[in-house]
């Protein structure tokens, strides 16, 4: 059974959440190719910078790999992928009316777009350029954790908010699925007693399964 999100509103007559998804993978995108602009220009020959107190360092590594630098060596593969990510997306997005999807779906747009820019535009070629990492957790090397970027941190939030709405039977279109267990009392003889003309309780006909206590069932054969 499906239930609109909104209280009384059909799912069809909910609005569309497609310009949420485009403004949220937007932002995304824009500040993830600024954050590698600006990694680039200061971070590039230069030591990383350590920030509160060695929890987080801001390094220059160029990764080849998908997110948080796995994969590596498959730079062109990855970068299909991304594309395909992006037409699923585009594909679906006209039956999109959750606030919740959108911005799952929205984070992870942008930190695909965010990504595939990179690879299409950097060194050392279309599809094959190098993701620009910028941060590294409590070590300088990513030898703690692997090096990142905003683009992979949106990406990762928006798959845990995808299988946290999927878990929880909130659906692309706005609606939520509940599930709802048969009664086992729905079977004759389990509803509430039946009342006489004055209120008083009726005995409940015996069913053919059922022998009164102290009698013996009765046999037609001799």
């Amino acid at each position: 059974m499906s239930v609109a999100d909104a209280p009384g509103q059909p799912p069809a007559a909910a609005r569309s959440r497609v310009p949420l998804l485009v403004g949220i993978a937007a932002l995304v995108l824009v500040l993830d190719v600024v954050t590698k602009v600006l990694a680039v220009a200061r971070l590039e020959g230069s030591e990383p910078v350590e920030l509160l107190g060695g929890a987080v360092y801001l390094v220059l590594v160029r990764n080849a790999g998908a997110a948080f630098s796995l994969a590596t060596g498959y730079t062109w593969v990855l970068s299909l992928v991304a594309v395909a990510v992006v037409v699923v997306i585009a594909r679906i997005a006209r039956r999109l009316r959750s606030t919740g999807w959108a911005v799952a779906l929205g984070l992870v747009l942008g930190g695909a777009l965010g990504n595939l820019v990179d690879r299409i535009f950097r060194a050392p070629g279309p599809l094959q350029g190098h993701v620009v990492d910028i941060v590294s957790l409590f070590a300088p090397d990513g030898s703690v954790w692997p090096v990142f970027n905003l683009a992979d941190s949106s990406i990762v939030t928006g798959g845990v908010l995808l299988v946290l709405l999927a878990l929880t039977g909130r659906e692309l279109d706005g609606t939520r699925v509940v599930r709802q267990h048969a009664a086992k009392g729905g079977a004759a003889g389990c509803g509430p007693p039946s009342t006489g003309p004055h209120g008083q309780a009726m005995p409940r006909p015996a069913t053919p399964d059922e022998t009164p206590q102290g009698t013996t069932p009765r046999s037609d054969r001799g």
